[in-house]
């Protein structure tokens, strides 16, 4: 009981992270872009990513409550930086071809960071894996709608 302030910490850093990246939503620029098949509703994004940052604050307290691994921490940090840049990169600058050097990174990152939080924690592991199928989706939607929309 005593480590669940802790949690609370990691849940306040993500949902932060989602309430800055929230603060560019999709506006008449994105309306007006071609989207290919594949691209999901609007209402999906947030109970989708509101589900991921709590799974990505839980995977953290797990790690970090088992061997207070600042190397995973800092490296789950570095990944949420990237995860909230994406927001402001495309529909902030409407930039998708910076988007999507990012969401590349992103993907790089969140795959290592699966990787150190199994070895850590396996369950910490396994909380990530929606994490990663997600975000590999939505780099290919945003490669999609750069390639869709070469003009923006």
């Amino acid at each position: 009981m005593r480590r669940l302030p802790s949690l609370l910490v990691f849940l306040i850093l993500t949902l932060a992270a989602g309430l800055v990246a929230s603060q560019f939503l999709p506006d008449a620029w994105y309306a007006s872009l071609q989207k290919p098949a594949f691209n999901p509703p609007n209402w999906v994004f947030p109970p989708a990513w509101t589900t991921l940052y709590v799974l990505m604050a839980i995977a953290a307290w797990r790690v970090w409550k088992r061997d207070g691994s600042n190397s995973a921490i800092v490296l789950w940090v570095v990944q949420l930086l990237f995860n909230a840049a994406w927001m402001w990169l495309f529909f902030g600058l409407h930039r998708p071809d910076l988007a999507l050097a990012d969401i590349a990174i992103l993907l790089i990152l969140i795959v290592a960071l699966t990787f150190v939080f199994w070895r850590r924690d396996r369950w910490a592991g396994v909380l990530l894996l929606p994490y990663v199928a997600w975000v590999a989706f939505a780099t290919l939607l945003n490669y999609a709608l750069w390639q869709l929309n070469p003009a923006v």
